[in-house]
């Protein structure tokens, strides 16, 4: 397999991965401090939507808990599967978490909207993971989640 067929871009590639994703780490996560913030309010949509998140947040080091769920400072302390990891992170942060994303083997990984960042969606890719990047994961759930 090519791995530039991990690198999803299709409306009905999308459409395999949201309805593949029921666990979620939100890397970058924000706290409830910050909830006019993209990166806390997609998180809430999905866990009013019936998606199991797992906060990951890169700053605010003596929070324990986001949207009443524990969190991990790095993806591969998380226990059990994940199906997808949201990223909310500047693009060129995210060079810096692609070998833990990698260790975790997540199905796939989901840069949101304004995030681009080629080099490491191809790493993930030929690592065998699915990556979507720019589009957010709240209204691609909104248009295919509930179906």
């Amino acid at each position: 397999m090519n791995f530039r067929d991990n690198l999803i871009e299709s409306e009905a590639g999308i459409e395999r991965v949201v309805k593949a994703s029921k666990r979620v780490a939100v890397l970058g996560i924000k706290t409830e401090q910050q909830a006019g913030q993209p990166a806390l309010y997609v998180p809430e949509y999905l866990v009013r939507a019936g998606v199991e998140v797992v906060p990951v947040p890169v700053y605010y080091p003596d929070v324990t808990h986001i949207l009443g769920k524990p969190v991990f400072r790095r993806l591969v302390d998380i226990p059990g599967e994940v199906d997808l990891v949201d990223v909310f992170r500047r693009p060129q942060d995210i060079d810096a978490h692609v070998d833990d994303i990698i260790a975790k083997k997540p199905k796939a990984v989901w840069f949101q909207s304004g995030i681009r960042n080629a080099a490491a969606a191809e790493k993930l890719a030929q690592a065998g993971i699915q990556v979507v990047q720019d589009r957010c994961l709240m209204v691609d759930h909104r248009r295919y989640g509930s179906r």
